[in-house]
């Protein structure tokens, strides 16, 4: 049977089959969300805020609490819509603010343009320029040797 679940801070409400995972229901609404290690638990690219109805989802397995931990913008409340499955009523999830960059060549596109909202590395969601800063040449310097590969990224911190 469908599940309803509230997104904020759109006000919208969606339903999804019981056992389906927040990801979907993302997607159904076309959210921007990239999805970049493909729905396995290790990229930020579908970090969510449970708002309400924590006990009414999956519990978290080990590669998405891996996941989390690095997570600069993670709360107690933070999960990764795609490893979170609704099984009952009363979920309503939160949209981390900002957008997810995953290469270089998307902050590049934007020099001399002031960024709309928060640009986020999608493995750690590390704010890479802030809401409303012009990004300049000196920004991509900045963020130049930061690497925006999943699998590299996955494999580099699979030691701790």
């Amino acid at each position: 049977m469908p599940k309803t679940v509230r997104l904020e801070p759109i006000a919208q409400e969606t339903t999804v089959e019981t056992n389906g995972n927040l990801l979907s229901v993302l997607l159904h609404k076309d959210l921007d969300v990239l999805r970049e290690c493909g729905g396995r638990g290790m990229c930020a690219t579908c970090h969510i805020y449970v708002q309400a109805g924590m006990e009414s989802l999956t519990p978290m397995n080990r590669r998405e609490q891996r996941t989390l931990e690095v997570i600069t913008s993670c709360r107690t409340n933070s999960r990764l819509a795609c490893q979170s499955r609704v099984v009952k009523e009363g979920v309503v999830v939160e949209l981390p603010p900002g957008m997810y960059v995953n290469s270089v060549k998307d902050v590049e596109d934007l020099i001399g343009r002031r960024a709309e909202a928060n640009l986020l590395h999608p493995m750690t969601g590390q704010v890479l320029v802030q809401g409303g800063k012009l990004i300049t040449r000196s920004t991509l310097r900045t963020i130049a040797n930061i690497s925006f590969d999943v699998n590299d990224y996955y494999n580099s911190s699979a030691g701790r």
